[in-house]
Order: structure tokens, then sequence, then C-alpha cells
């Protein structure tokens, strides 16, 4: 299988001295309570890795703190300029992430989607501070406000400048999919973590907080309910390039039975072969009517009726069949789906007026392409990670993006471009 890279990358002018230092001379040790399923020796970004899902772990129960004070009516929930919503759980998570990897790995820059400016305007600092303490492996100072908005300013926009040159950097997805999570109930989200080393994408973690295990197809807002409490709700998913994507329930590290701890499953995309059988996720903001493949298949989310020349969606992953009906699932669960199997297919179309950022994609190519799969922009060319020089922030695939099982992939590529 063919490494995902970005084809253009790194020089950092600005806070950060430019990488030079083989990585693992840098490192600080990690200590983690999760073996991974793999030996060290097999995986070159193995302490990054662990370093990684830990932090995920402790961001997942970080928004599951806040999720319960959201309905309690505590929570605090603001709208950004783009009028999406924004918690106090989205700046936590990206101060929590920020000031454990810059613990571990110093050199290495964070490319993530929010900014301290909010939490000023919403006088919300104090909030994240609460919330961020208690989840942190930081135990030589107490973190004051001031660490906190450095902390989340140190991935927002203008805190790194890169030019053409390959890249290494963190990229973090706080809260994908927040409309769902200040919703509750059934909708999905996720905590999003990846790795770029010099402009190839070679390690992600994704942790969904309320998605339910393998032994059923239905999610669940169940969350653990003291220390010693397993929980089949949440799902941890894992990837380093050349080891394969891999998963295990999230809440494992509640239990003290250390086999639980360590019960990883090995992730694999699907196996069907035929366009009419696919199982295909599409974005929530979009119609079924708005994509190529309807100028061949009609869409159903009946999976027990689906007619001929007709395609499924699935009905907690899909957009709009019609304006009346509403998604579930964000873009990083999408790729979560396919590449646990699940799906067969994440299509997703340009559109003028919303702007495609790198921290809801990331992650998810990884966990695909190590669990067998393939993701390409319209025109069948691999996503250039690198397209913005200047700050690694935004994508510009051609058309749209396409992840598929590789089996279905050159056909939808067909049927894209002859529609």
């Amino acid at each position: 299988m063919d490494v995902f890279r970005c084809s253009s990358g790194f020089n950092l002018t600005r806070p950060h001295r430019p990488y030079r230092i083989p990585l693992r001379q840098r490192i600080i040790s990690v200590r983690s309570s999760y073996r991974l399923p793999f030996a060290e020796e097999k995986a070159k970004y193995y302490e990054h890795l662990q370093a990684a899902v830990d932090v995920v772990e402790r961001a997942c129960r970080l928004c599951v703190d806040v999720k319960k004070s959201l309905f309690s009516g505590d929570g605090n929930i603001i709208k950004k300029i783009d009028q999406t919503p924004v918690t106090i759980a989205d700046f936590g998570v990206q101060a929590l992430v920020s000031l454990e990897m810059s613990k571990h790995f110093p050199s290495i820059p964070l490319v993530a989607e929010e900014d301290s400016a909010f939490l000023r305007e919403n006088n919300l600092v104090d909030a994240v501070v609460k919330v961020v303490t208690g989840k942190l492996t930081i135990r030589d100072k107490e973190i004051s406000e001031d660490d906190i908005l450095k902390a989340i300013d140190r991935g927002g926009k203008d805190a790194s400048l890169f030019g053409p040159k390959p890249a290494t950097y963190w990229i973090l997805d706080p809260i994908d999919g927040t409309r769902g999570f200040v919703k509750g109930g059934e909708a999905l989200y996720v905590v999003g973590l990846a790795l770029v080393v010099e402009g190839e994408i070679v390690l992600g973690v994704m942790g969904c907080p309320n998605w339910q295990d393998e032994h059923s197809d239905s999610v669940t807002t169940e969350v653990p309910r003291d220390e010693n409490t397993v929980s089949r709700s949440g799902i941890l998913m894992i990837s380093h390039v050349g080891c394969g994507t891999w998963r295990k329930s999230l809440w494992d590290a509640q239990t003290r039975n250390s086999e639980m701890v360590h019960n990883w499953t090995r992730c694999l995309v699907d196996g069907l072969h035929q366009v009419c059988e696919a199982r295909i996720c599409i974005p929530e903001s979009i119609t079924w009517d708005s994509l190529p493949l309807s100028t061949q298949f009609n869409a159903t989310i009946d999976a027990d009726h689906v007619g001929e020349n007709q395609i499924l969606l699935l009905p907690t992953c899909c957009g709009r069949m019609s304006s009346s009906f509403v998604c579930l699932l964000y873009s990083l669960c999408k790729y979560l789906m396919v590449a646990s199997g699940r799906a067969s297919v994440f299509i997703l179309r340009t559109r003028s007026e919303r702007i495609i950022k790198v921290w809801d994609h990331a992650v998810g190519v990884i966990c695909i392409h190590e669990a067998g799969g393939k993701i390409t922009d319209w025109k069948g060319s691999q996503l250039d990670f690198a397209a913005d020089q200047v700050e690694r922030r935004v994508l510009l695939p051609s058309g749209g993006i396409l992840a598929t099982n590789d089996s279905l992939h050159n056909e939808i590529l067909e049927i894209i471009s002859s529609s």
C-alpha cells in the first residue's frame, strides 16, 4: 500500500525552531496506561503514538465531563464567526493536547482549530482552566489562565509559519462534531490527533466517547460511572504507518483487568466489490441528488429494502435525503466508519462557500489507508496537506474527497468523471 504523503512542506519562521534533530533525541519518556498492539521495534514513532493515545483518552474524559455540565445547565456554548457552536470542551481539549504534547515533544508545533480570542471575549478562561487541570499529567506547577491561553494559541492561526520544505507537526481536531456534541442524544463526536513527519502522515488517534462497540451497530450516550466500571461505550482507533489500524474500547483503561486494557482489535475495510452493494456516508450539509452517484443510483436508508438501482445511505451517518433529514455524524466519524468496516464509502463535495480544513481529515486519512482503504480527490490524486504552504490549515482537493474500501474506488471515480 502506498504511504500517504504530503507533497511539500516545512520551514518554521516563528515561534518554533526548524525541526532538525531526530525525533527520538527530543522526546521525554512517555508513561501510558496503554500497551500498543505491535512491538516497539516495528514502529518508528511508538512513543509518539503512546503519548497521542494517552492524551486523546484524557481529552475524551474531559469531553464527557463537560457534556454532563452542558445538560445540567452549567455549561457554556457560544458561536464562532462562521456560526458553528463551540464549547469549553473544544478549548479544553486543545489546551490539554497542546500542554501534554509540548511537554513530551517541545520541538513539534501544533496545527489546530481553535483560537483563544473567543475565550477572552466570552470570559470562559477560568472554566477551561478548571476542566483541564484534572486531566493533566503535569504536576510540577499549577496551571494558570495564561498557560491555558498560550497553549491554545500554540495551535491557532498564525502560531507557526511554514515554507515549501517537508514539515513536521501535529494536527488536532479538538471536537469534530461540536453541533452533535451540544445536541446530546446519539450524535457522535470525535477527538482526532495526527502526526505529520517530514511531510508524511505517520500516525493517528481518534477517540469517540459515545460509539457502541462491535457487538452493536447502535450508538449510545452511556459513560463510565466510576473508576472501576467498564462501559461498552466509546472507541479508540489508532494507526501507525506500516503497522495497521487498530481499535479498542475507549473506557477499558478504567478497569484493573490488564487483559482488557490491552485488548486491541485489527481494523480492516469491508470487502464489498460492487458499488450497488456499498454502504455510503455523505456530509450532513448536502443532499444525495447533488452528488454524481445520484445519476445512476437512488438512495435509501432502509437496509432491509434496497431496491434495484438503489444504494444504501447508513442512517446514523448519512447526509440529507431531503431538507428535513438531519445528520448525526461528522467528518472524522465517517472516516472511522469506513476504517472499521461499517461503511464502504465516504464522499464529500467541495463547495465554494466552505473551506475544507486539514484537521477534519488528517487522522481519518491514515486510519483508512492502514486499514486497507484508499483516499483521493475526485480526480484520483492524493490529498495534499501542504497545499497551504504558509499555515498548513487548508485542503484544496479537486472536486471533493473520496474515501473507500479501495475495491470500489476506481469505479466510483469513473462515475464521477462521467457525470
